[in-house]
């Protein structure tokens, strides 16, 4: 499975982007899908996930009320609308997928795609 992830940009502090993530490959099945975000200087950190259906979403603590994860109607497709983003959402973000719900390590990511916010 590859994964490929575009949206990323340059923003304002209180602007929004949209991030996609598409999968390709093995993508008869569906996957459980995740966005994280890794800063300069820091570890990668978890962002949202979202399950096999949409039905069940994850948020960090940090983005809950701003971001928003969904599926696309193409199956393995999802997005994260990022809105009220501030500096400290600069980072670079990832997507990821995996067979099992919030796995400790994701199988599958894709290539990073860059976000920042400036003030």
């Amino acid at each position: 499975v590859q994964l490929q992830a575009s949206g990323g940009g340059l923003a304002q502090a209180g602007g929004s982007l949209r991030l996609s993530c598409s999968a390709s490959g093995r993508t008869s099945r569906s996957y459980v899908m995740g966005w994280f975000r890794q800063a300069p200087g820091k570890e990668r950190e978890f962002v949202a996930a979202i399950d096999w259906s949409g039905g069940i979403i994850r948020y960090a603590e940090s983005v809950k009320g701003r971001f928003t994860i969904s599926r696309g109607n193409v199956k393995n497709t999802m997005y994260l609308q990022m809105n009220s983003l501030k500096p400290e959402d600069t980072a670079v973000y990832y997507c990821a997928a995996d067979d099992r719900w919030l796995p400790t390590t994701w199988t599958y990511w894709g290539q990073g795609t860059q976000v920042t916010v400036s003030s």
